[in-house]
């Protein structure tokens, strides 16, 4: 027998830890649980399952279907899902020229999206927290998905290229809607990549490169399915990889990176004056406009065979603006990988949009407030 190493653990701890396990029991499963397939499912006892549901249920984590989870003889059991009327998450992704919050209960659907510009951040929040009282939601917190760097230990925004560090501090401390609410701030790319993860759950690759781009590019890492973040939790700065030494100044301090010939801005300046959206110029044919994304497509290419000869992944997901401009980009990318990719000859990884389009980011920050509700109910049945 084993020493035991680190002393008895404490009732209160154990009971939290049970509170946990039940409710992900719950939540993983594909069909409503009884109380007896929770006990079977974590290996506690009924007579324990059922004061720890009876607790959840009371704090609206968790909800009866009031249906029968199998037929059979005996006393039909009640199936037991998370509460779509209980603690909600406000996901807010900040970009350069791109807002958009999301309010999303327990069960992971979507109450509220809206979209719009940073000047409107406080009046898009304070409408998406309005909803969400309308609906009876109460908010279990908010994140704030970023472009830039952020110290994982206190959530703090160090480094954006293309965004005012200050200004954005001052504009996430303002939040009036959002005072006395937990809030945090996270890299915009690694919480699209957690979404994308999460949206295809079992289909999910094990490890992916997710590329969030817009008028910045960002990457987040997944590796044998868990996300990678870094030394510092800064991994993923793709578009401040070199694809062209002694091209274009950088807002980083460098030259060449890729956001200055594969984001947004650098696209429109690329194509020149046209009428109409990337997207809009792209579906009509605008000639300048399929040139400047075969540029983009191409840079990007280059950025990304670095990555995966390093990485040896099993896809590359385009999110954030250029999911839907993937139908332009793939080729050019994966021209780049046939070329570069030492083991292309023998296996190429698999280059598509995002399933969920620019949605992810924000999408990701609101299931990052609820997943630490479903690992920590302790902390919110004690609000």
């Amino acid at each position: 027998m084993g020493a035991f190493v680190g002393g008895p653990a404490r009732i209160g701890s154990v009971r939290a830890h049970n509170l946990a396990l039940v409710l992900r029991a719950v939540e993983s499963a594909a069909t409503p649980l009884s109380r007896a397939d929770v006990a079977a499912a974590t290996g506690l006892t009924r007579a324990s399952v059922s004061a720890l549901v009876d607790t959840l249920l009371a704090g609206r984590l968790l909800r009866e279907t009031g249906a029968p989870t199998r037929t059979g003889v005996g006393r039909p059991s009640t199936g037991l899902v998370l509460d779509s009327a209980g603690p909600a998450g406000l996901g807010i992704e900040l970009n350069v020229d791109h807002l958009a919050v999301c309010l999303v209960d327990l069960t992971g659907a979507v109450r509220a999206r809206l979209s719009g510009r940073f000047p409107a951040l406080n009046t898009l929040v304070g409408d998406a927290v309005a909803a969400g009282t309308a609906l009876g939601l109460p908010l279990a917190g908010a994140a704030v998905a970023v472009p830039g760097l952020v110290d994982p230990a206190t959530g703090e925004l160090l480094v954006t290229p293309n965004l005012d560090v200050g200004g954005v501090r001052e504009a996430v401390g303002e939040l009036s809607a959002l005072r006395g609410t937990p809030v945090v701030v996270e890299n915009e790319a690694t919480l699209a990549a957690r979404a994308e993860q999460r949206s295809l759950g079992a289909a999910a690759p094990r490890s992916f490169l997710q590329v969030s781009g817009e008028v910045g590019i960002g990457a987040g890492l997944v590796l044998d399915g868990q996300l990678y973040r870094g030394r510092h939790g800064w991994s993923g700065e793709l578009g401040h990889v070199t694809v062209r030494p002694g091209g274009r100044p950088c807002g980083c301090g460098s030259d060449g990176c890729l956001e200055q010939y594969a984001g947004l801005r650098a696209v429109l300046q690329a194509a020149g004056p046209g009428a109409g959206t990337i997207l809009e110029r792209a579906t009509s044919g605008d000639p300048a406009m399929l040139a400047a994304l075969v540029d983009a497509g191409e840079a990007m290419g280059i950025a990304l065979a670095g990555a995966l000869n390093l990485l040896d992944l099993d896809a590359v997901v385009l999110g954030g603006a250029h999911a839907e401009l993937a139908p332009w980009l793939v080729g050019p990318i994966e021209a780049q990988l046939s070329r570069r990719l030492v083991g292309a000859a023998v296996s190429r990884p698999a280059v598509r949009a995002s399933v969920l389009g620019a949605d992810a980011a924000a999408l990701g920050a609101a299931w990052s407030v609820l997943d630490r509700v479903l690992d920590d109910p302790v902390s919110w049945l004690s609000r």
